[in-house]
């Protein structure tokens, strides 16, 4: 069973947060102080995750992405993932962290049935990572990247958002430490999302990390996208030394083959980063409702699914969340 929207898209990509909590303060997820975490009351259960993502795989969801707020941050993470790789229909989960607790964690998520890892490194300056992210968490972050390399994740992905005058220095060191490593480096344009004041200016665009790449490095070459393509325009050095992804969600963005829907921590449902509206999943979850009610509910959403984000248009409203509490 397929499950379309309105717009003739096939949305078989759940994203799902697990927890709105995290240990560093990106300006572009949360504020750096006196921040309201969602109660824990609040948050879903494991067996209500799982509920749901039994009740959507037969309506054709096939990818489940854990994520944050930090998802290594909520307890026995490797249940919840062997519990969801066992439902039916499901063909591949993944996680995004920012891989603090991933020397720990990476191998029994790996014996567990997680298969794909991204981890969000901005910079690899022990001084700018901590004037991002407000924490000293910088080799954490790097044992958690090795770890997840021994173990035997493939692909290990990284994820930058570069912003003007503040990281877009990092762009060829990034480049040429994720060849080494053997990672897939994926750049994410700077979104309006969260609590930094953002505007236009400080997108670094597609474009122009292509330029620096191409000119740093070496020539790359389009890779040819695939029907199970992500939201990433991919790219590949014609030396043949790895691949890099460019996401760019304010100037290229992928709206127009978004197969994606959102759970939010505290179990609202959400068929865009971007949306102002939000459907109550744990309301129906906790009161009693049925599968088939609980199905009805995600069929509705889709059918209203954005047809896009309208950053950069004059009717573009901001969501009124974190990133954090939104699920990255």
């Amino acid at each position: 069973m397929s499950l379309l929207d309105a717009h003739g898209r096939s949305i078989v990509n759940l994203r799902v947060s697990v927890t709105d909590r995290c240990n560093l303060r990106c300006a572009y997820c949360l504020p750096h102080e006196n921040v309201e975490w969602i109660p824990r009351a609040e948050i879903l259960s494991y067996e209500e995750i799982v509920r749901f993502v039994r009740v959507v795989a037969p309506l054709g969801i096939r990818k489940v992405r854990l994520t944050g707020g930090e998802p290594l941050l909520r307890k026995d993470l490797p249940d919840l993932v062997k519990r969801i790789v066992s439902v039916p229909g499901i063909e591949d989960v993944g996680m995004t962290t920012n891989g603090i607790g991933l020397d720990r964690m990476a191998d029994p998520l790996l014996r567990a049935g997680l298969r794909r890892v991204n981890v969000s490194l901005d910079t690899l300056d022990g001084g700018v990572f901590r004037e991002l992210t407000r924490r000293d968490s910088l080799e954490a972050v790097l044992r958690g990247l090795d770890a997840a390399l021994s173990v035997g994740f493939r692909p290990v992905k990284i994820n930058a958002v570069i912003r003007r005058g503040i990281n877009d220095d990092a762009i060829l060191p990034l480049a040429g430490w994720a060849r080494e490593k053997g990672c897939v480096l994926r750049f994410i344009e700077y979104m309006p999302i969260g609590n930094d004041r953002w505007n236009a200016d400080m997108v670094v665009t597609n474009a122009e990390i292509l330029r620096v790449l191409s000119e740093g490095v070496g020539p790359l070459l389009p890779v040819e996208e695939s029907a199970k393509a992500g939201p990433a325009a991919r790219w590949r050095y014609e030396d043949g030394g790895g691949e890099v992804g460019l996401i760019g969600s304010v100037t290229e963005p992928f709206c127009g083959r978004c197969d994606r829907i959102r759970v939010t921590s505290d179990g609202k449902l959400r068929t865009c980063l971007f949306s102002t509206a939000e459907r109550d999943l744990r309301e129906l979850l906790r009161e009693g409702g049925t599968d088939a009610e609980i199905a009805d509910l995600v069929r509705k959403a889709v059918d209203r699914k954005e047809p896009g984000h309208r950053i950069g248009q004059e009717d573009f409203v901001r969501p009124d969340r974190t990133m954090s509490a939104i699920g990255g």
